[in-house]
């Protein structure tokens, strides 16, 4: 069965309905875990929506609409987000944003010359697959004091568990027993589950959508440069990067081409580091292809990268609908806090089904000094340095994976 709005030529003037129809809905499937990301780390969701829109655009740019993704916020960074924040401020966080955006672009072009196998060599599984964990374990007590309402003043702890388990509760039941659209939609299931409960309760603040106006200016801010915010960003650039070959192959194996080698994964790359360093510029978190999309691509059979180019756009636009961004802000911190125990928790799940898969022994002493030190260092809190030079998080626990992965002897056949 082949998709119309993939056969039809795209200057068909039936095909135009039905594809800014489709390129809508593609939106509407990223739109909860597009705004999470903002809504977790502090920043303006419409500019969220504006740079994964214009992100989005440079993508498809770079490798030629040839590929049927959309590019949004990445969860890999919410943690590293929350943390730089606290201890650098929102300008500066852009700023290593931007250089995480760099090592993407920096890859792009190393893969382009010498292909992908030094990939596999600087970053194993047993590597990657403990960073994801510490990104996904890291700040956990965030969630659950947020789910408890320890961060709302105006919620107490019975209120707080009543609307934060709620939406985890019919978050996890759509995602795992959800069909059709309905499994696309887990998160943004949740948080209209946790905001209407809310409402009864009367626990909402009205106050930013009054004052906000119709269409507005996006909250913008610029970047600023600061070694210790870059430092302590540019490693966790190294599980998304990795992760986008998977969402390539990913979204191959749906439209049944290899876009590893046309457009190429140095042109993939290239392309969502621009987009993370366009997000960064204005004040948006880093972009990545969104597996929501590549789920409604299959289930839709809509092939045709312009559908995600008018997605795009929509978002752009969206992005001006000030009330929007400030209906938005409204949300419970509770409501937030109930989806993120199990975003953090699934993130882990993903780094540990990287070691699985990878087949390795884990209590093997090479595989167990990289894995425990790298778990240890990430979550227990270590960090190097001082002043302007501290590493620590997930930046210190990838390079201590790099670097024993690189000093330790090989191990033996079958560990």
């Amino acid at each position: 069965m082949t998709d119309s709005s993939a056969s039809v030529p795209s200057g068909s003037i039936t095909s135009w309905p039905r594809t800014i129809l489709t390129g809508a809905q593609m939106l509407f499937v990223a739109f909860g875990a597009l705004v999470l990301v903002p809504l977790l780390t502090g920043l303006d969701p419409s500019v969220a929506l504006f740079t994964a829109g214009a992100g989005t655009l440079v993508f498809h740019a770079i490798t030629r609409q040839s590929v049927p993704v959309f590019l949004a916020s990445s969860f890999a960074f919410i943690a590293p987000i929350q943390g730089s924040v606290a201890n650098f401020g929102v300008s500066a966080t852009l700023g290593g944003l931007m250089a995480a955006g760099l090592v993407y672009v920096i890859m792009s072009q190393v893969v382009r010359l010498k292909g992908t196998g030094w990939l596999n060599r600087l970053l194993p599984a047993v590597v990657v697959g403990p960073v994801i964990m510490v990104i996904g374990l890291a700040l956990a007590p965030v969630a659950v004091s947020m789910a408890t309402g320890e961060t709302s003043e105006n919620i107490g702890y019975g209120q707080a568990i009543v609307l934060s388990m709620s939406s985890l509760l019919v978050t996890l039941v759509l995602a795992v027993f959800g069909r059709g659209v309905l499994r696309l939609v887990p998160i943004m299931g949740g948080i209209v589950t946790g905001y209407l409960l809310a409402l009864l309760m009367g626990v909402v603040d009205f106050t930013p959508i009054t004052e906000a106006g119709w269409v507005e200016l996006p909250n913008f801010v610029a970047p600023s440069f600061h070694w210790a915010a870059i430092l302590f960003m540019i490693p966790v650039a190294i599980a998304p990067a990795v992760e986008h070959i998977g969402d390539m192959v990913a979204i191959g194996s749906v439209t049944r081409k290899n876009y590893l080698q046309s457009p190429g994964l140095h042109r993939t790359l290239l392309g969502d580091g621009l987009a993370t360093m366009v997000a960064a510029l204005f004040g948006g978190p880093p972009n990545t292809t969104y597996s929501e999309v590549t789920g409604a691509v299959t289930l839709t059979r809509a092939f045709n990268p312009m559908i995600m180019v008018i997605a795009a756009i929509f978002a752009v636009v969206l992005a001006f609908v000030a009330k929007l961004g400030a209906l938005l802000q409204t949300i419970p911190g509770p409501v937030m806090g109930g989806i993120m125990t199990l975003l953090f928790g699934s993130i882990a799940v993903v780094g540990m089904n990287t070691l699985v898969r990878a087949g390795h022994s884990l209590t093997a002493p090479r595989n167990l000094v990289v894995v425990s030190l790298i778990l240890v260092f990430g979550i227990g809190g270590m960090q190097i340095g001082g002043g302007q030079f501290v590493l620590q998080g997930v930046s210190l626990a990838a390079l201590v994976g790099i670097a024993l992965n690189w000093l330790l002897p090989p191990a033996k056949e079958g560990e």
